[in-house]
């Protein structure tokens, strides 16, 4: 639960990050926007009121008065404009019908934003020979519009941080599943392979403490030092397949380096040397497979060598006393598939997605560190081979692998001369 929640306020934090660089932007846009649209609007006021005080200058005041009419409600385009006469001593004239009332103040060339009326006036004034002529139009559809615009921009810029969150969200759940999975494992993997560990060391500890404690004949002494000697043998295969899983993890593939390996001449080797282990255990070991040369792959040849020895053993240990296990090498269809047969209980299916994992076993049997089979996954998934696991003719587990064949013409001169590291 705890992980799960620390994915979510990841995602949310991410989303949170993403949403306030959003509204920035969006507070930034809007107010380029409000200041370019709004000077356009006052630009556009003032430009009328000059072009009235023109024709006021230029004509009389009979047209002036026709043109005038009562307020509009339509664009701002259609606001009357009221033309004012102001003489010297200061008193106001309306040369428009339905003028409101002029402010009264000491009048200057220039615009000027005033309150007349109960609404919002900008004027004009332009100097007579005896006195001013003042136009005005009132901005409340300038006003209005700005608050519209306003109104608009909070509505749109509140979906867009709601999208912009969501989306976050979304995406930082999506982009951390695979990270807190691989965290998820590492800190299994670091909890098991602390387990597997503390063990053998714990049987050490308790082999050294009761050696120790008393006085002993050089048998008992002897005793004591071949389990720690066990055991000891088992810590540093753990360390070795750790180390090898750690390296496998961190390298890169090159093909530059990889080698053509003819899977025959490797499968052999490693039967000859699990001969003994099978005699040991009245295990029937056997071997089939294309002939030298025609079943080349280009891998690592240690890694492929290592990966046939981890299937070997673990068969070896699953078909038991009197068991049988075979290794077979094939070419078709241009690909080279490698499989490892025994006569032991099988893989349950529900249990073939698990075998891969570090540490898994399917049953107690003793033996083994729980890392073969990763390690044999770490080698197929570096050297591009694919898994298949199914029911072994024998009445055990196959485990079969396969790779793209090599081309004739890219084998090496000697087949099998790749894989002198095999052995």
């Amino acid at each position: 639960m705890r992980q799960g929640g620390t994915r979510w306020v990841h995602a949310a934090r991410v989303a949170l990050a993403a949403t306030a660089v959003v509204a920035a932007l969006a507070v930034v846009v809007a107010l380029v926007v409000n200041l370019m649209i709004v000077d356009r609007l006052g630009n556009g006021v003032d430009a009328r009121l000059s072009e009235h005080l023109t024709s006021a200058s230029q004509g009389t005041v009979e047209p002036l008065i026709i043109q005038a009419g009562a307020q509009h409600e339509g664009d701002l385009d259609d606001v009357p404009i009221f033309v004012w006469k102001v003489d010297a001593s200061g008193s106001a004239t309306a040369l428009t019908a339905g003028a409101p009332q002029l402010p009264r103040r000491r009048w200057t060339a220039g615009t000027a934003t005033l309150a007349t009326a109960g609404s919002t006036f900008r004027f004009d004034a332009e100097a007579t020979s005896d006195g001013w002529l003042i136009a005005g139009e009132s901005i409340s559809k300038v006003t209005q519009a700005r608050g519209d615009l306003l109104l608009v921009e909070a509505v749109l810029g509140a979906l867009l941080l709601l999208v912009t969150f969501t989306g976050s969200f979304v995406v930082g759940l999506r982009a951390s599943a695979p990270i807190e999975q691989v965290r998820k494992r590492q800190a299994e993997f670091t909890a098991d392979a602390s387990h597997e560990l503390r063990t053998p060391l714990s049987v050490i500890e308790a082999e050294v403490d009761l050696a120790l404690s008393r006085q002993r004949d050089p048998e008992s002494y002897q005793t004591t030092l071949k389990r720690i000697s066990s055991e000891s043998g088992r810590l540093r295969s753990i360390v070795d397949d750790l180390l090898w899983l750690a390296r496998a993890d961190g390298d890169v593939p090159d093909s530059r380096t990889e080698e053509c390996v003819d899977l025959t001449v490797v499968g052999e080797s490693c039967v000859e040397r699990f001969k003994a282990v099978a005699d040991a255990a009245s295990i029937t070991l056997a071997r089939g497979g294309d002939p030298r040369g025609t079943s080349v792959i280009r891998a690592d040849a240690e890694a492929i060598d290592r990966l046939v020895s981890v299937l070997l053993d673990n068969a070896c240990r699953y078909a038991g006393p009197g068991g049988s296990v075979e290794l077979g090498v094939a070419h078709a269809g241009g690909r080279v598939t490698l499989t490892v047969d025994d006569s032991g209980p099988g893989i349950p299916e529900e249990h073939r997605e698990l075998v891969f994992d570090r540490f898994h076993r399917a049953d107690d049997r003793p033996g083994g560190t729980g890392l073969g089979l990763a390690i044999a996954d770490a080698v197929v998934r570096t050297t591009g081979g694919s898994w298949s696991i199914g029911t072994s003719p024998l009445g055990g587990a196959r485990m079969a692998v396969s790779w793209h064949a090599v081309a004739p013409s890219h084998q090496p001169g000697q087949a099998g001369a790749a894989t002198k590291t095999a052995g």
